[in-house]
């Protein structure tokens, strides 16, 4: 009784799909059109599965994106697209439908479960709670008693935030991941699971969502027939019980999953050459002239009778002589036979907006509130932190060891104080030292390439607002950088020699620790924006070059050409230099009369500190510190406007063919006109 009413509620939140008239088109640099879809229209209906089958390059990605709304959005794009004749702009394409990528993008650190618990939290758990809710009040109303087993399933899955849940159980022992749910994924440095596990995870991530249609990009790809006959069998079970809305595009599926499906889109050279009942496409081809032979399986039989050089082996009519059919007169054709007319006679009906359940379109951008979403996020970095804590150890030794060699080099009892002659020592020592802590966060460029490929599909996917992920990575570097720089200042400030006041050594702190952020903000916002290891290393090191060269070190303001002195004072290490100097050479032991008299100071540090170009009053300290502080906010609020903004970086490949017609399907471009009602 209570899996009856279930499915009658959810009947009522499903559409059906419908797409029509769908043109795809790629400008090159030397302005020549390159054609991705053409003419495509349909309709997929809710409880039915659907193929899409078609060469490679043929627009099969380029398809699912468009019906996502995950297209590249710097592309020139026309035409429409809705869900229950809703366009994009009223709900949220992206979270009422799931898109399977057929790239593997994971934190290698965490373990299966642990990936599928994540995204579980950060896709939410849509209407099931309201669904629930009207639920009970129509059961109560009629009489009905539940199903206890039932029910404390459906109130499990409605359950939010929860570190655990049954839908990740469920999702783990469906997909065969069971075995392997606490390994990690592992990547080339990392021993983790298979290429085939992999794929499976990529699939569960968004079948722990609530999107009621889903659109799965070459899920077999390292899985054996086996297991990809496992994981559609299931899917299937889905389609038809709850009601959901799926399209699944496989390369060569083995004739057991191709028997599974309900529907078949055969896209060939950007055109549906067919969109109908798996029953009836055996039989358009029949009209056609080529038959498909007994042994042959019918997924390989369809991607090669469209194929110039394949295609006349399938000839059956003997009686006429065979003539090559082109893939555009197979679509013209297809619009002639009465599967193809039945559809368009459908389209021309519009889908009635107030037959719309309020719950089958998702109108809030992400799963959870922004509180919720810092809270998912801190915990998952959290946890990367821990399991990333060899890096932040290594960190640390390689300070001690760097600190050891300092003070082996700069020890106090060769370190005199209290004559302008001194000072050099000291400058030297207290710019080695800021050298140290600049450097040490530059392993923040690293980190952030290496996270960039999984945060950029989970941005795209609204698993979270951007922000929320910057913020909890500053936020959680913060300790990170205080205890690296303390460890720094308590190994070498008073075994080389700095000024013993305790206000002094705080201070010192104070300053090294703020040019730590800096540092670290900036190489955040460097890894960002370059996004590849290669140009991010080398670009960094010449950016780094520049703060060091307008330092205030190896060139005093003095000596600076007045073009060039914007430079000096955009420089953040300059600032850090005032700071530690400043606090050094205004010292008490420092305050003996100037004897020289080429420089006009009342005390020895002043003159120092003249001499260097620096400032010469205690409140360059504090202008110092405000000015670090100012960078520091600067560089992570461009970084995490690059995060939010900055699409992640690829390359297009076209492929130049007889019609000009084909694109690489990770690079989805073009002009598009969709219609899918949900």
């Amino acid at each position: 009784m209570r899996s009856s009413a279930r499915i009658m509620h959810q009947s009522e939140m499903n559409g059906f799909i419908q797409y029509y008239s769908l043109v795809g088109r790629l400008a090159s640099s030397n302005k020549k059109t390159i054609n991705i879809l053409r003419n495509v229209h349909g309709i997929l209906k809710p409880s039915r599965m659907t193929l899409l089958l078609g060469p490679p390059s043929s627009g099969k990605s380029t398809l699912m994106r468009a019906l996502t709304g995950k297209l590249d959005k710097t592309l020139k794009v026309s035409g429409s697209i809705t869900y229950c004749s809703h366009t994009f702009e009223e709900f949220y394409p992206e979270r009422t439908s799931a898109y399977v990528s057929q790239y593997d993008l994971h934190n290698a650190e965490m373990t299966v479960r642990e990936t599928l618990d994540f995204s579980r939290r950060c896709l939410g758990v849509g209407a099931r709670y309201d669904m629930l809710a009207e639920l009970a009040a129509r059961e109560r109303e009629a009489g009905i008693k539940p199903d206890p087993e039932i029910d404390a399933y459906m109130k499990a899955t409605a359950v939010q935030g929860q570190q655990s849940n049954i839908v990740t159980d469920l999702t783990l022992k469906v997909l065969g991941l069971d075995i392997c749910a606490d390994m990690p994924i592992g990547d080339e440095m990392i021993r983790g699971i298979s290429g085939g596990q992999k794929k499976r995870v990529t699939t569960g991530e968004m079948l722990t969502g609530p999107a009621r249609a889903l659109f799965m990009d070459e899920i077999s790809t390292g899985l054996d027939s086996s297991s990809t006959f496992e994981i559609v069998k299931y899917i299937r079970q889905l389609v038809h019980v709850m009601n959901e809305t799926v399209m699944i595009s496989l390369l060569q599926p083995p004739p057991e999953t191709y028997n599974l499906f309900d529907d078949i889109i055969l896209l060939s050279e950007g055109y549906i050459v067919y969109h109908g009942p798996r029953d009836n496409i055996l039989d358009f081809f029949e009209a056609a002239g080529f038959r498909c032979p007994e042994r042959k399986g019918v997924a390989d039989f369809l991607q090669e009778v469209t194929s110039k050089k394949d295609q006349q082996q399938y000839w059956y009519l003997e009686q006429q002589q065979y003539r090559h059919v082109s893939v555009p007169e197979f679509a013209q054709r297809f619009k002639s036979f009465h599967v193809g007319q039945q559809m368009l006679k459908e389209l021309q009906i519009p889908f009635d907006k107030s037959k719309t359940h309020p719950a089958a379109l998702t109108t809030n951008k992400y799963g959870q509130s922004s509180w919720e979403s810092i809270k998912t996020v801190l915990s998952r970095e959290q946890l990367l932190m821990k399991r990333n804590s060899f890096i932040y150890i290594f960190k640390v030794t390689q300070l001690i060891i760097l600190g050891l060699m300092a003070m082996t080099v700069f020890l106090r009892t060769k370190m005199p104080y209290g004559h302008i002659s001194d000072g050099g020592k000291f400058f030297g020592a207290l710019t080695f030292s800021l050298i140290t802590v600049l450097f040490n966060g530059f392993a923040e460029l690293q980190l952030t390439i290496k996270m960039l490929p999984t945060f950029y599909k989970q941005r795209d996917f609204l698993f979270f607002p951007p922000w929320t992920f910057a913020l909890v990575t500053i936020i959680l570097r913060i300790p990170v950088s205080l205890m690296e720089s303390a460890v720094w200042v308590v190994l070498t400030y008073y075994v080389m020699g700095f000024a013993p006041a305790p206000a002094r050594f705080f201070r010192q702190l104070l300053a090294f620790f703020g040019t730590h952020q800096m540092a670290m903000a900036l190489f955040r916002f460097l890894g960002a924006v370059l996004k590849s290891m290669v140009v991010a290393n080398t670009f960094g090191m010449f950016v780094i070059l520049l703060i060091f060269i307008f330092g205030g070190f190896v060139i005093p303001r003095g000596d600076i050409r007045p073009w060039w002195i914007w430079a000096y004072w955009s420089s953040p290490m300059m600032y850090s230099q005032n700071a530690i100097s400043v606090n050094e050479f205004l010292s008490s032991r420092w305050a003996n009369t100037n004897t020289e008299a080429s420089i006009e100071a009342s005390t020895v540090g002043e003159a120092i500190l003249k001499s260097k170009g620096l400032f010469t009053g205690d409140w360059g300290f504090w202008v110092s510190m405000g000015a670090i502080l100012g960078f520091t906010i600067l560089f992570n609020i461009l970084y995490i406007l690059a995060l939010t903004h900055l699409t992640p970086s690829g390359s297009n490949t076209v492929s130049d063919q007889e019609n000009e017609n084909e694109t690489n399907t990770s690079t989805p471009m073009g002009e598009f006109f969709l219609t899918y009602p949900y």
